[in-house]
């Protein structure tokens, strides 16, 4: 990994991982100060406390009490509270009357005390968390002394689940905090054992073990089915932090070996994603079965090191791969994949791990030759992008969203869920990123506001959890609402993140579109807003398509371009026997739009004389812009989409009655405008005055009428102030403009529009997720099975894929090291000596 990511993932793993570890300003009010009759009064059932009793003035506990009240935040996160009891001097309980009582820490659950803690062996933050949880988890997190318990442990494991063992030289560090709580996220998927036993990390397989540093490894239990086997152990080589256990165990989840049908360039997996590389081995129809035992040992040489592909030449049309037997994708975007024609697994093995640490060293001398420029540049503007969003999040971080009425999916009850309601919503989201945590927000008021709405079903899918779902359904951006229609045609949107937004969206997606009406009382009522009845609030304007059955081009045009604007407009269609008199009574002739305005008070007739799905689609949605619009966030790129100048009245609140007669009268004039009138408040949209004084420098006097040309000079030229708004003015001007007689107050800069920095590449990014809850490893056909453990408290199902422990390469004897089985024939090297005969 690059220096770069790693200063990202340590700043992004402060953020996420590590916050409840440090001491805040805050804290010091999740102390709580109580009597022992308050205390115990409000002890509830199942929820931990973590009680120090002592006097009223007590100096000699002092250091002790700010270690205690650093952790309170930090336990909180866990549903721990901590509490101070202040023991009056006459108190000669338990717990207040006792000398040696008061030097100690009382863990309880409930009113049940679950362990009693001297004051010394809580001395900092790391102490504190690691052995609260260490108590609460004792049943859960087995702790060893000897090999004969570790051995026992793991013979109950064979062929049910995963271990996780970990070395500390001492309890009460950060290594043990880290394993404890990686422990309570993950408890439930794998099992955990811990010792302090240096014995033990000799016997567990490490020849020479560093005494001194804490271990992890993972132990392949769950395939494992003889017990006098061992079960397989892959260690962390990185430091006992939570987020490299997070990683590793990631790691170990994903697919021992992914069978892909695709170009490795569009290919990606949760190894690419945590930054390692991938190794591709090249394969074909009659080789299938060697190269397959020889990319699961190739897999397993580099469990934690790099991911293994194996992939057919015969469904991926690349003359390159006709000439490599193994190529290898780097992380790094924009590097180009490398094919190769390796002579045996050896060279693949030697190959990433060489390569991986010499670039690793060239990578991070290279960027810290060029970190202090780069900074400048970028990362003074680092916070710029999605600040607000981020900020929004972070402050409501503790809130717990209603998600109940929003249906998890999962890899498993994707396809099934999608065929059970008429409508399906799915948001494809990740746990960890602000905008999509922004957005679940949106989409729980969503839920809220359908609740009851019958043929619409809520769903999201977690993309950190099931990447496999998210790919396969071509999801390529955080978050994305997509809208099914029993499982087969998808319409994704791609409109404002508002709640209001998305109802109508979903609530208009409901509807055909366009809607075949059948009498010309339905179409009256369609163009009025009354039909359908339930959709009247959701809408502004009715486009009803009137044809005869001479222009079945045009309506076939108009029924394709409903199916695009399906969810962000109403459509209607009419094409009835009379629908000449239809259109003859709005002065049109078929084919022929009809747009109803403001509850049918005002219908217009346009002649359709496009013929093509994308004209007409371009057609109603030039129609449907407001004549005399006020600028808004929302609606502005509508607008400059048309690419016409701008004619900007700008008011410091609603327009004045004149103004607003004069400027709409203006917009009226000319049917075919060759500019926007518009007007902007300033009350509403405040951007307005950072505008004016990119414009002016300064925001002058309101109203104001500007000219701008965004799409030609970005010239900027203002009315005159001492004349008064009317058509008459504005015209006169204009066609000084148009002569060249006025000067301009500026012109814009000719530079792009950007955003500060390049959007987030969020796969990239998905290495410091949050172990929110058991993650969940998406898996495709080929891939290692799965089990299914229960339930979780939260209603997901906690699935689990890990890699098969029992391989066809182990059974078969030696694990075929030759590649010579995957070679394409013409590249073949005449070297038998190396050729193993099960290849």
């Amino acid at each position: 990994m690059s220096a770069q990511k790693d200063r990202w993932v340590s700043s992004f793993s402060f953020l996420l991982f590590c916050a409840s570890s440090i001491p805040t300003q805050g804290s010091a009010r999740l102390l709580q100060e109580l009597s022992p009759q308050e205390y115990f009064g409000s002890l509830q059932a199942g929820r931990a406390s973590l009680a120090y009793f002592s006097p009223n003035v007590s100096p000699g506990a002092q250091p002790f009490l700010e270690q205690i009240e650093n952790s309170a935040e930090a336990l909180q996160d866990y549903g721990i509270s901590v509490v101070k009891v202040n023991c009056p001097k006459e108190d000669v309980s338990r717990y207040c009357g006792k000398e040696n009582a008061l030097r100690k820490a009382y863990l309880f659950r409930g009113n049940m005390l679950i362990r009693e803690f001297p004051t010394d062996a809580l001395f900092d933050v790391n102490s504190v968390v690691a052995n609260v949880l260490f108590a609460l988890l004792f049943n859960e997190v087995k702790y060893v002394e000897t090999l004969a318990d570790l051995q026992n442990i793991e013979n109950a494991l064979k062929g049910r689940s995963n271990m996780v063992f970990a070395y500390v030289p001492a309890t009460g560090t950060a290594e043990h905090r880290a394993v404890m709580e990686a422990a309570f996220v993950y408890g439930p998927v794998h099992q955990f054992v811990l010792t302090t036993e240096a014995t033990l990390l000799k016997d567990a397989g490490n020849d020479e073990p560093d005494v001194s540093s804490a271990r992890l490894l993972f132990c392949h239990c769950q395939q494992a089915t003889d017990l006098a086997q061992p079960c397989r152990r892959t260690a962390m080589e990185q430091a006992l932090t939570m987020l490299n256990i997070h990683r590793h165990l990631k790691l170990m989840g994903a697919p021992l070996v992914t069978e892909v049908a695709e170009d490795p360039e569009k290919v990606s997996t949760v190894h690419l994603q945590l930054g390692l590389p991938l190794v591709f081995i090249l394969s074909q129809k009659e080789t299938y079965e060697a190269d397959r035992r020889t990319a699961e040992f190739v897999a397993w040489q580099l469990l934690g090191k790099a991911g293994v592909a194996l992939l057919s030449r015969d469904l991926v049309d690349l003359n390159i791969l006709l000439r490599s037997n193994v190529a290898l994708k780097a992380p790094d975007e924009g590097v180009p994949i490398k094919y190769l024609l390796l002579e045996d697994t050896d060279e693949v093995i030697t190959l990433v791990e060489d390569k991986s640490k010499v670039e690793q060293i060239q990578e991070e001398e290279e960027e810290e030759e060029d970190e202090q420029d780069e900074d400048e540049k970028e990362n003074n503007n680092q916070d710029v992008q999605d600040d607000q969003v981020v900020e929004a999040v972070s402050r409501d971080k503790k809130r717990e969203l209603p998600l109940e009425q929003i249906l998890v999916l999962t890899e498993e009850t994707f396809h099934s869920a999608l065929l059970e309601t008429a409508r399906t919503v799915v948001l494809f989201y990740a746990s960890w990123e602000a905008v999509s945590l922004a957005v679940l927000r949106s989409y729980t008021e969503v839920a809220d506001h359908l609740k009851g709405t019958r043929g619409v079903l809520l769903s999201r899918v977690n993309c950190w959890d099931w990447p496999g779902v998210c790919t396969k359904e071509n999801v390529t951006q955080f978050p994305t609402v997509k809208i099914y229609e029993k499982g087969e045609r998808s319409v994704m949107y791609d409109g404002m993140w508002g709640t209001e937004e998305l109802t109508s969206f979903i609530m208009l997606s409901r509807v055909s579109c366009p809607l075949k009406l059948a009498t010309v009382e339905e179409a009256e009522g369609y163009l009025r807003g009354e039909f359908p009845s339930e959709l009247s609030s959701y809408h502004h304007a009715s486009i009803l398509g009137v044809f005869s059955t001479a222009t079945s081009e045009a309506r076939e045009a108009f029924e394709e371009a409903g199916n695009i604007l399906s969810g962000h407009v109403t459509m209607g269609m009419y094409f009835e026997d009379d629908a000449l008199a239809l259109s003859r009574k709005y002065a049109v002739s078929p084919p022929a739009l009809l747009l109803g305005r403001s509850g049918g008070r005002s219908v217009e007739g346009i002649a359709l004389s496009k013929q093509s799905a994308q004209d007409v689609v371009q057609m109603i949605r030039y129609e449907l812009l407001d004549i005399f619009p006020e600028i808004t966030v929302q609606n502005l790129p509508r607008y400059l989409q048309l690419r016409k100048p701008f004619l900007i009245l700008f008011s410091d609140g609603d327009v004045g009655q004149m103004e607003s007669k004069e400027m709409l009268k203006l917009a009226k004039g000319r049917p075919q405008q060759a500019f926007v009138a518009c007007w902007l408040n300033l009350k509403k949209t405040p951007v307005g005055r950072g505008v004016l004084k990119a414009y002016f420098a300064t925001v002058p006097s309101l109203p104001l009428l500007v000219w701008v040309n965004l799409h030609a000079g970005g010239q900027v030229f203002k009315f005159p102030s001492e004349q008064t708004i009317t058509e008459m003015n504005i015209l006169s001007w204009l066609e000084k403009l148009k002569a060249g007689v006025e000067i301009p107050s500026s012109t814009l800069s000719e530079e792009d529009w950007k955003p500060p920095l390049p959007a987030y590449d969020f796969l990239q990014m998905m290495e410091t997720a949050v172990p929110e809850l058991p993650l969940h490893t998406s898996h495709r056909r080929g891939d290692a099975p799965t089990r299914r453990p229960p339930e979780s408290p939260g209603g997901d199902t906690a699935i689990r894929e890990e890699p098969p422990q029992e391989t066809k390469a182990e059974k078969v004897g030696s694990p075929g090291r030759d590649l010579r089985g995957t070679a394409p024939r013409l590249a073949a090297r005449e070297k038998q000596g190396k050729r193993h005969s099960e290849l």
